[in-house]
C-alpha cells in the first residue's frame, strides 16, 4: 500500500507553513481526516495497520479523539477487537467516555494517525491504563518522529516520513515571512 499516494489522492498532503499540535512548525501537514473520510481508504489503512499487530492478542484498540476515533474503529475491526477512544478531560489529559469498558488486564493497542512527538497518543494510553488496560503496542499511519517516539512497547507505522520540523524561534519559514497556518 502506498500510503503517501493515498494522502496525495485525497488532498490530505498539504504544503506550506504549519503550526503542529506539538508546537513545532513544519512545511508539510498530513490532514488524515481528509483521507479517513473515505470508507474504503480508511478500511484499507486499518487492515494494513492491524496486520502489523496481528500476532498480538488485543482486547481493544484506542485512539485519541477526534482523529483517532475512525482509525481505532477500522483497526479494531481488522483485529476483531473493541474500538475505544479517549477525549480531552479539561485538565490537559484524556479520559474514556462513560460506557466504554476496560476490564483490568485487557490488552490494548493504541493508534494515532500521525505521530510527531506522540503526546496525544500517550494521553490516550494513560486513560486506558488508569482503567487497568495493558498496552501491547502503538501503531500509526505515519511516523514523522524521526525515530524519536518511544512508548516502551513495539511502535509500528505504515509509513516513516522524514519531514522537517522546527522550533518556532529557529523556523526558516518564519524568518522568510511565510504565513503560519494553525492546523
Amino acid at each position: 500500500m502506498d500510503v503517501l499516494e493515498l494522502y496525495r489522492r485525497t488532498g490530505a498532503l498539504l504544503e506550506g507553513h504549519f503550526l503542529l499540535r506539538s508546537g513545532l512548525h513544519s512545511p508539510i501537514f498530513l490532514q488524515s481526516a481528509a483521507l479517513l473520510q473515505h470508507p474504503l481508504y480508511a478500511e484499507a489503512v486499518g487492515e494494513a495497520l492491524g496486520k502489523l499487530f496481528e500476532d498480538e492478542k488485543v482486547d481493544f484498540v484506542i485512539g485519541p479523539a477526534l482523529g483517532g476515533v475512525v482509525l481505532s474503529f477500522v483497526v479494531a475491526k481488522a483485529l476483531g477487537a473493541r474500538a475505544l477512544f479517549a477525549e480531552k478531560d479539561g485538565q490537559g489529559g484524556m479520559t474514556l467516555r462513560r460506557g466504554l469498558t476496560v476490564n483490568p488486564g485487557d490488552r490494548f493497542l493504541a493508534v494515532e494517525d500521525v505521530v510527531t512527538t506522540g503526546e496525544s497518543v500517550r494521553k490516550a494510553i494513560r486513560a486506558a491504563e488508569a482503567r487497568g488496560g495493558v498496552l501491547v503496542g502503538v501503531g500509526a499511519i505515519v511516523d514523522r518522529s524521526g525515530g524519536e517516539a518511544d512508548f516502551g512497547v513495539p511502535f509500528r507505522a505504515l509509513l516513516k516520513l522524514e519531514v522537517p520540523q522546527y522550533l518556532p524561534e529557529a523556523c526558516p519559514l518564519c524568518r522568510d515571512g511565510v504565513p503560519l497556518e494553525e492546523v
